[in-house]
């Protein structure tokens, strides 16, 4: 036991949980932290510009990891900078810690300079948070942090710490366990269901596994390779699983939903089992419920047993983690091929598929790009996309090999995720090449970002795809709103002076035929490298389903779209 001030315990509690490094931005209230960090060099901090960045970069970090992720803030507006990141993080269900300083407690509730009630903000988008005001919580409340955050369904969770408590002293002694008799992830399916799943699988004759972000989450990748190729059933993969399972394998079929394959969503309407594991039926995804996957009985396995039932009528709902259940079900699951129903569907795509992939036109579309990064890395790259069109086609286009290698914001959909979100990454895996795939658009809010890739040497490849515009809500406005292009042209600087003035060397593309040049040349290069890509302005992402809409109703041209058919989102 040792005798420390609260900012101390603090570094010991992070170097406890195997935290070895973190993203943040000093201020007032955290400043004692910050004074105390240097004394403990295996910590390495990352300053970022923004502190939605350092949120965002401890996602990315968390989601190639497997570690938590950990971001610091100060109180008040550094705080709340911290909140779209953190919502985010509990929409995709990310690990990770974010701690804030607070002011001191005599001040707490009074309206003191750069005070905010962080907690009561954050309690809707977090597993947990807490104040501490007493010196003897902190090691006890790092240790519960900790282990909420990285088990059961992951989630962040906020720890706001006040100054005078990171100043104060006292007895460290580390937890060696917690005890939160409310909090009792379940792992083990049940065993009954389990059965019962296996059986309706042995009987179905149209069968599709439905991968989510949980077979991700739990590392799971090999279990429902194992799985598919015992029982033959094909596999699709919602935005968050993609990369679950290698998209050459010839039971993978691709992406469901909104902006998913024809054949795909053929499957799901014509599939009479659908096996869902870690997938939350997410409306983009099912489109209008109740003409989702009629034909179906519908077996759902996930952690959280708030989501099993919250969507679509379950027949046999599994509540337990999807490695451990695709285990349990491989053992008892019939071997089986299922040719017939899986040739029907490739004969489905073979009819589609060109013209899903190859606009036709001589234009320079993003298509030309994504069919390069495809044909020269081989699948040797890790992906973090933003939000918008290119996110959608690089879901599309891009042939993922290897789990964790497609990273995007889907739940909260975070224009200016994809930057931050690649440091994290790059900074988990140094040695392996980063993408980051950004809109002129998404790449403006957190471009000041630039300057910690400089600052801190990573060799992160960033792209950018400059349609000129707010990309998907111009195709809305064209699609459902008579063209009336109202907010969404968009002016931009010159990404490539804009890099130099970084020292950031880049390149612009405007052909289609310098593509694969200019993507080697960043490849070659022993440092950061920005790509813009000056893409043809208005090319839309198909095919695509219209809000409100059935999945059985994708069209591929906006002639075919029934505007009056379409339910207004609001």
């Amino acid at each position: 036991m040792k005798t420390l001030t609260g900012a101390q315990m603090m570094c010991e509690a992070l170097i406890a949980e195997g935290v070895d490094v973190m993203f943040g931005y000093p201020g007032g209230a955290i400043m004692p932290f910050y004074h105390a960090l240097p004394e403990y060099p295996q910590l390495r901090h990352i300053l970022v510009r923004h502190e939605q960045a350092a949120g965002h970069a401890a996602e990315g970090y968390a989601r190639t990891s497997g570690k938590v992720g950990v971001c610091v803030a100060t109180s008040g507006p550094g705080a709340t900078n911290l909140v779209t990141a953190i919502a985010d993080a509990m929409m995709d269900s990310i690990p990770i810690v974010a701690i804030t300083g607070q002011v001191v407690t005599s001040l707490i509730g009074k309206d003191g300079f750069q005070e905010t009630d962080v907690t009561g903000i954050t309690q809707p988008i977090t597993k947990h948070n807490y104040l501490v005001t007493d010196v003897r919580d902190l090691p006890r409340v790092f240790k519960e942090a900790f282990h909420i955050a990285r088990t059961g369904r992951p989630g962040p969770v906020l720890i706001d710490v006040a100054k005078d408590t990171q100043n104060a002293r006292g007895v460290f002694e580390y937890p060696e366990s917690v005890d939160l008799p409310g909090y009792k992830p379940n792992y083990d399916g049940n065993r009954r269901q389990i059965k019962e799943a296996a059986n309706l699988l042995n009987q179905a004759k149209k069968p599709l596994i439905m991968a989510g972000h949980g077979i991700l989450l739990g590392h799971a990748s090999v279990e429902l390779r194992e799985f598919a190729e015992k029982t033959g059933i094909p596999v699709i993969t919602t935005l968050l699983g993609i990369s679950c399972i290698p998209e050459d394998h010839p039971l993978s079929l691709g992406m469901p939903g909104m902006h998913g394959w024809v054949h795909v969503n053929r499957a799901i309407q014509e599939c009479d089992v659908l096996f869902t594991i870690g997938a939350r039926f997410d409306d983009r995804v099912t489109g209008k419920l109740d003409t989702f996957a009629r034909n179906a009985k519908i077996i759902h396995v996930d952690i959280d047993p708030a989501e099993v039932g919250k969507n679509v009528i379950t027949a046999v709902p599994i509540v337990g983690d999807a490695k451990r259940v695709l285990e349990n079900l491989t053992e008892i699951v019939n071997a089986n091929e299922h040719s017939e129903w899986l040739n029907h569907i490739r004969d489905i795509q073979a009819t589609r598929s060109k013209r899903q992939r190859d606009p036709e036109s001589g234009m320079f579309t993003p298509h030309h790009v994504y069919a390069e990064f495809t044909r020269i890395m081989q699948g040797e790259f890790r992906v973090c996309t933003d939000v918008g069109q290119h996110q959608m086609w690089a879901a599309q286009l891009i042939e993922y090999m290897k789990p964790h290698t497609h990273i995007t914001s889907g739940g909260l959909g975070t224009m200016g995720f994809a930057l931050p979100a690649a440091m994290g990454v790059q900074v988990a895996c140094p040695n392996e090449e980063v993408w980051a795939i950004a809109g002129d658009g998404g790449f403006q809010m957190n471009l000041q970002e630039l300057a910690t890739v400089v600052q801190e040497s990573l060799p992160l490849k960033i792209c950018i795809i400059n349609n000129g515009y707010l990309g998907m809500v111009r195709q809305w406005q064209e699609l459902f709103h008579e063209r009336r292009y109202s907010a969404t042209p968009m002016w931009s600087p010159d990404f490539i002076k804009l890099a130099d003035a970084y020292g950031i060397p880049g390149v612009r593309v405007e052909r289609a035929e310098d593509v694969a040049e200019a993507i080697q040349q960043a490849r070659s290069t022993n440092g950061p490298f920005l790509i813009e890509f000056v893409v043809e302005r208005e090319v839309n992402v198909y095919p695509m389903v219209a809000p409100g809409a059935s999945i059985s109703d994708m069209f591929e041209d906006p002639n075919e779209v029934e505007i009056e058919d379409v339910v207004a989102v609001k």
